[in-house]
């Protein structure tokens, strides 16, 4: 369901084709980089959070981390993350495909300063076992032109 989700919000924005389904599980970012041959840095990471009662989406590059004190200065909230089993309910994908294509009505979508270190990311496309091949530039159209911030280490 999930999948179907995020391939027809890919297909409206002319990405359909970019997404990729391995033979192995992509859940993690190492097995992502494994699953589908690339460094885990070139894996975009998608973060959950909760800011009061609003769901946040930040993707960052695989290995980063948030950085708390920087995240507070962008944010004016204290990080906190979604608990995983409200991950789906609150984002409209579950744990291990999380992705920005085909969130809940609401979620807002950050990219963080990290992904700009790579020319192709691969972000979810919905499910474990799914991924999309996209340039940086292609991302920020498949998200509908979010924020940019600096919030990892």
């Amino acid at each position: 369901m999930s999948l179907e989700k995020a391939r027809a919000y890919l297909k409206s924005k002319g990405f359909e084709d970019r997404i990729i389904i391995p033979e192995h599980s992509s859940a993690t970012v190492a097995e992502a980089a494994e699953a589908l041959g690339c460094e885990p840095g070139m894996i975009a990471k998608s973060l959950s959070f909760l800011q009061g009662e609003k769901p946040v989406l930040i993707l960052a590059e695989g290995m980063a981390r948030i950085d708390n004190k920087k995240y507070k200065e962008r944010f004016a909230c204290k990080a906190k993350m979604i608990p995983a089993e409200q991950v789906g309910e609150l984002i409209g994908h579950d744990t291990g495909g999380v992705c920005p294509f085909g969130v809940n009505e609401g979620v807002e979508i950050y990219l963080d300063e990290s992904l700009k270190q790579h020319d192709v990311v691969y972000p979810a496309a919905g499910t474990d076992h799914s991924a999309v091949k996209l340039t940086i530039p292609e991302l920020e159209l498949a998200c509908d032109g979010p924020e940019w911030v600096d919030v990892c280490k």
